[in-house]
């Protein structure tokens, strides 16, 4: 078997002919409703989907025989099995922190926000009400009014010594240094992480952290877990303000005491720093 000339024009005419039919079946394959219904029972919802596929083809009958448009297909099905809950479901930890955040910068209402690999989702919404810069190991490739988007590492960030004034990192300093998204594997990550951040932040600057606190681990490579003791620790150029938590049972508690977060297997920790005038 030889390899094509790709001088030839022919040649890479083929090549083109063939890259374009495989991304037309990757694209056909991902689309096909037998790829829906395998993805309906993946994850931690498959006893619920499964127990509800009587339902599922009960009222899909119940559909066709009401429709006056084209009966259902098959190949147009999408099925959606374990939606049906008595209360919208959020995950604690996002929704709180998004919260918690928005509310400081309402308060606040800085000319500009830095935020550093925070849901993608959330700076959205805040550059609705504060230009917001956001900063991604994995750039955000949008276009919208008062939010602009840098591709960064959290370990080497494109600021100057000093230069932030109002400054969030939620959900982020625990996974630096596991190669989850592609970074680097340096157990000393978050250390490094939380210093780059110290290092942009401005006298007088405020500093808007989340990470995973209570009993300290490394759950490789998905997160790690702090004691709140030791992300003071990584900041000892910045003061404590203020501290709220998530606990395990998804409770927003708002400005406790950070031993509070001790004794939790998998809480949110939300500390409010400044960096103290010198």
């Amino acid at each position: 078997m030889t390899i094509a000339d790709l001088s030839d024009p022919t040649s890479v005419g083929y090549l083109r002919i063939g890259l374009h039919s495989v991304h037309s079946v990757r694209r056909h394959f991902r689309n096909s409703a037998i790829v829906r219904w395998g993805a309906a029972f993946l994850g931690p919802h498959f006893l619920t989907s499964l127990g509800a596929v009587p339902r599922y083809l009960a009222e899909w009958k119940i559909y066709n025989k009401r429709a006056v448009t084209p009966q259902i297909s098959f190949r147009d099905s999408y099925p959606c099995l374990a939606d049906r809950v008595v209360a919208t479901p959020f995950d604690p930890h996002y929704f709180f922190q998004a919260a918690w955040l928005a509310r400081r910068l309402q308060e606040k209402k800085p000319s500009l926000h830095v935020d550093v690999g925070s849901s993608a989702m959330m700076v959205n919404v805040l550059s609705a009400g504060v230009k917001t810069v956001f900063v991604d190991y994995r750039p955000l490739h949008v276009r919208l009014s008062n939010l602009s988007s840098l591709a960064g590492d959290i370990v080497r960030l494109p600021f100057q010594d000093g230069s932030i004034t109002s400054l969030s990192c939620l959900h982020v300093l625990e996974h630096i240094g596991l190669g989850r998204y592609g970074d680097p594997i340096n157990p000393n990550g978050s250390l490094l992480a939380a210093t780059e951040l110290q290092r942009i932040l401005k006298s007088g600057g405020k500093l808007f952290l989340s990470v995973p606190v209570g009993r300290e681990r490394v759950c490789f490579n998905a997160h790690r877990v702090f004691l709140p003791s030791t992300v003071r620790d990584f900041f000892r150029e910045l003061q404590l303000k203020a501290f709220s938590l998530v606990d395990d049972a998804g409770r927003f508690n708002e400005e406790v005491p950070p031993e509070a977060g001790n004794n939790l297997e998998y809480g949110c920790g939300l500390f409010e720093f400044v960096k103290v005038r010198e």
